[in-house]
């Protein structure tokens, strides 16, 4: 028999919960969306468990996502996986909202549904190795789990610069941005675990860890990052990037050049979908925001974009997606607008909108 996916146990004062797929990166499956909900609704009602702890089992990633090989494969046989979503969004939005402690211990890889169950919570514990990044615009999908609430609330405008690039950042970026408030040595997170595990008070044991300092490399960046991106438009954007990258300052206009062909090798209607989303969900709460993304999923999934994203990144690995329509400037804003439309249906069913209990 193969080991379960997901593991649950009490130790002392916490329930811990450890993602356990290290040969798939951990990478969150339906059953493992399902089988946490229920524990933590079971946990939240059980006065001998004080606080929530998350972690992952030992490898290269805590989590790298949900299991995208078993999306394609569904959507491609004509029957796309949507009840994942809704139970996943469902459960998002119940971290957020946790009445207990919920502490992620985050060290490794970091993306798509791995944040989704990590980063709602109040305390995220990076390690040194943690390298996060939401990339969906590069496999013709969004940043969901919550990233339509989460993103545009970082500095400036960091969080729309992270979405339509995919870049990758380390401990001290998330510190220094609030993705992450802690910071803890990766060959320490056991120790501190336990120390969790055996105190009742959460915050006396997290102010014992030193928290980065100084400049990082997106603080350093950050003027240049909230003149590009804070445009009203897509187009206005890569306008922006365009004419910096002419500038005489070559560290500038290197940064300029490289973050404008990155975007232009993303899907042009993520890429769209993505700015819209980030700009909607400044403005809104976390349940509405998970309601927002349900949107976008349904029609998302009946579409062809994503399906083709995982193929050239996944599946054939040949790097070269057919991206429809094939740039930005060909995007029809109407067809565009209508993927954020609110869905038919009864509200609280599959086909109608996200509603929470």
């Amino acid at each position: 028999m193969s080991d379960p996916e997901i593991l649950f146990h009490q130790n002392a004062n916490a329930g811990v919960v450890t993602l356990n797929r290290p040969q798939a990166l951990n990478a969150v499956t339906h059953s493992m969306v399902l089988q946490l909900y229920a524990q933590l609704r079971e946990w939240e009602h059980d006065p001998a468990i004080r606080h929530i702890i998350i972690k992952a089992a030992a490898g290269r990633a805590f989590s790298a996502g949900g299991d995208i090989r078993d999306l394609y494969q569904r959507g491609i046989a004509g029957k796309p996986h949507l009840q994942f979503f809704w139970d996943e969004y469902r459960l998002n939005a119940y971290i957020k909202e946790y009445p207990k402690p919920y502490i992620a211990l985050i060290d490794g890889i970091v993306m798509g549904g791995g944040v989704g169950v990590s980063f709602h919570g109040s305390h995220r514990i990076a390690g040194d190795n943690i390298s996060f990044a939401m990339p969906e615009v590069g496999i013709g999908f969004f940043p969901d789990v919550g990233g339509s609430y989460f993103l545009p609330r970082l500095p400036g405008n960091t969080g729309l610069y992270l979405a339509l690039t995919g870049n990758r950042i380390k401990k001290d970026d998330l510190l220094w941005c609030g993705l992450a408030t802690d910071a803890c040595a990766s060959e320490d997170l056991e120790e501190l675990e336990q120390a969790l595990c055996d105190s009742d008070d959460v915050d006396a044991v997290l102010t014992a860890l030193v928290a980065s300092d100084g400049e990082t490399e997106l603080s350093r960046r950050q003027k240049d990052i909230d003149a590009v991106f804070g445009a009203d438009s897509l187009a206005e954007i890569m306008q922006n990037l365009h004419n910096m990258a002419g500038l005489n300052d070559g560290d500038q206009s290197q940064w300029a050049q490289k973050v404008f062909s990155t975007i232009k090798s993303k899907s042009p209607k993520s890429l769209a979908i993505t700015f819209h989303q980030l700009c909607r969900g400044r403005q809104l709460d976390m349940r509405k925001c998970m309601q927002l993304e349900y949107r976008i999923v349904s029609r998302i999934l009946s579409d062809t974009e994503f399906y083709e994203g995982i193929r050239a990144a996944i599946i054939d690995k040949d790097n070269a997606p057919q991206w429809h329509p094939k740039s930005i400037d060909a995007i029809d804003q109407t067809a565009i607008a209508a993927i954020f439309a609110p869905l038919d249906g009864t509200s609280g069913t599959l086909d109608g909108e996200l509603v929470f209990e």
